[in-house]
């Protein structure tokens, strides 16, 4: 396991967090190898329902360490790869974010269902004061999640974005007080694992077709058939008939 992150299940919630505050939470090239590797293994589970990812200090992530860029062959990009791998996750993620969000840590958050920031929060992405040309990936799933203006002003002026710009744009969801910052993850992760896995698992997936303009839509009304056939559909309609919550089970 890599240094960078710590990996936990507790029931049906999975959590990611980066826990290198020194430096800011900076990847190095093992580390992805080593998240890609925890996020396939977390796919493969059916029991997880829902993944958030966060981290610990100051900042939520720096993205590649500045150190590992030179001599690695990025035509084989490890941060593109654990992005898109964080983007088709079959159960939805929660971004929990806080501080800096530079570089490669706004793809990875932009690859996640839903961020919710603390007050204060600030992006920006430098490459092009580096010399460096973004992946290509990350650079759909910026024009995807926030539109070509924002996406421009980021990567082409440089413009860093503070916490209202950021929520302005859509690279926020919800945007709360520092204090607030766990529980409403807490509350939010909560929501997200009592719903029905499958229907979840299904939408995610067409929404996700839809966005990528790749939606084959007679398999999604495949999915929302099948879904009236599903034991979690009979328990959903017999807790609202009972006016209880639902306990679904995923079957």
């Amino acid at each position: 396991m890599s240094q960078a992150f710590l990996a936990e299940i507790q029931g049906s919630l999975a959590a990611i967090t980066f826990c290198r505050p020194e430096k800011h939470n900076a990847l190095e090239i093992g580390d992805l190898e080593a998240l890609d590797s925890t996020l396939i293994g977390l796919a493969g589970r059916s029991d997880i329902r829902t993944l958030v990812l966060s981290a610990q200090g100051k900042s939520f992530c720096a993205g590649v360490d500045f150190g590992a860029v030179a001599g690695h062959d990025w035509r084989d990009n490890p941060l593109e790869r654990v992005s898109d791998r964080l983007e088709t996750m079959p159960f939805p993620t929660l971004c929990v974010l806080q501080g800096g969000v530079y570089g490669g840590g706004t793809d990875l958050a932009l690859a996640c269902d839903f961020r919710l920031g603390a007050r204060g929060i600030r992006s920006f992405i430098p490459p092009a004061k580096l010399g460096i040309q973004y992946h290509p990936h990350g650079l759909k799933r910026a024009v995807t999640r926030l539109g070509l203006g924002p996406a421009k002003r980021l990567f082409l002026a440089t413009e860093t974005f503070d916490d209202a710009e950021m929520l302005r744009t859509g690279f926020l969801d919800w945007l709360v007080e520092a204090e607030a910052l766990t529980e409403r993850a807490q509350a939010l992760a909560a929501t997200l694992s009592a719903l029905a896995p499958q229907a979840v698992r299904g939408m995610k997936q067409s929404l996700n077709e839809i966005a990528d303009s790749l939606f084959d839509e007679r398999a999604a009304r495949d999915r929302a058939a099948a879904s009236f056939r599903t034991e979690d559909f009979l328990e959903g309609r017999a807790a609202m008939t009972e006016k209880r919550p639902p306990q679904f089970k995923g079957n």
